[in-house]
Order: structure tokens, then sequence, then C-alpha cells
């Protein structure tokens, strides 16, 4: 079950096509160390249509955002974690900075992303509005974040 959620972009197209009466949602990032702020996010991500597609940053994305350190988690693993969890309907990755080309060819009915975006800035935003979807925002859990359980470890040694 969840290599099937683990797909290129051709195979979800195909999939969507077949699924149009179903509300479907996207969001992405690196989800490089799973933590609960992580699973919270994709669970509320998860409420707000009938699928979740997750589009993860590949490794080389991964480092030109997080620096030469990140990702400490290969793309193939962080792609297993995600697609392990069951708010998750997809996972896709891409090699740019930002998604905006996978937005454009998918055109999600909503597009999600944490609280700490303002909506209208948010890549995918003109995309996806004027195709009659809704950009959101979701609240981080406090305190959660792959970089602080990363310097959590690096002062342990």
């Amino acid at each position: 079950m969840i290599k099937s959620k683990i797909v290129s972009l051709n195979k979800l197209l195909t999939i969507l096509k077949k699924q149009r009466n179903k509300k479907v949602v996207f969001t992405n990032g690196c989800f490089d160390i799973l933590h609960a702020g992580h699973v919270t996010y994709l669970e509320k991500a998860r409420k707000q249509g009938d699928l979740l597609i997750v589009a993860l940053n590949t490794d080389e994305s991964t480092r030109r955002l997080k620096g030469p350190t990140r990702p400490i988690n290969p793309l193939p693993d962080r792609a297993k974690v995600i697609a392990a969890l069951e708010s998750v309907s997809f996972v896709i990755s891409f090699n740019e900075e930002t998604p905006l080309k996978l937005i454009q060819k998918i055109l999600p009915d909503v597009l999600v992303k944490g609280g700490d975006y303002e909506v209208k800035k948010i890549v995918g935003y003109a995309e996806v509005t004027q195709n009659g979807g809704k950009v959101k925002t979701i609240p981080f859990l406090e305190g959660r974040s792959s970089s602080n359980v990363i310097n959590k470890i690096s002062a342990k040694k």
C-alpha cells in the first residue's frame, strides 16, 4: 500500500482524472525528520478535502533550501515515512525550489501551508485561486521543527 502512494506526476494526473468528484488538497515540504508537528499538520491538511497530496523536495532541492548538511534522511526514506501516514493519499517529489510546476499541473482544490506563511504570498496562490480553489494556512505545533530536533541532538554530542 505504501509504495502505491508514492507516484510520478503522470501517474498522479491519471489517478486524479478518475477521481474528479474528490476534493484535492496539496501541500509540500522537506519533511526531513518526521515529528508530531508534521503529523498534526498533515492530519489537519487532510481534513480540508478528500485526498491529500504531499510534494517532497528532492535531496538536491532540500540542500539548496536548508544547507549542505540536509536532508538527514534521503528522499526514498522520507517518501516511505510520509506515505505510511493514514492522512496522506499520495506522495510526489520535485527538484525545483518551489512546487509551482506541480501546482500548475495538479490545480488542487485546496493548497495548504504552515501558519508562518502569508496566504497571498504562498507559491501557487494565483494559480489555485484563479482556478476556483482556496489557499489556507494551518498553525504549527509550538516548538516542533526538524531544525529543533537536529539542534537538540547536536547539543548532546
